[in-house]
């Protein structure tokens, strides 16, 4: 398998040969992500930015 097609997780680089990965789209690219480092997507995405060039980061939430 070809470093194009081969699928990696986009945070930690493990393979689908060593962990589950999910599929997941953005700007129109295929990318993929491990069970374990999908809470970083959700919750602190900020630390993607550099492997999701041009994602919206949200604000923090402020106490109502």
């Amino acid at each position: 398998m070809n470093s194009q097609t081969e699928k990696v997780c986009l945070n930690c680089n493990r393979t689908d040969a060593q962990v589950p990965l999910l599929n997941l789209t953005f700007k129109g690219e295929a990318k993929h992500i491990c069970a374990q480092c999908f809470p970083i997507l959700i919750h602190k995405i900020h630390l993607l930015a550099d492997k999701l060039p041009g994602v919206e980061i949200a604000p923090p939430p402020t106490d109502h």
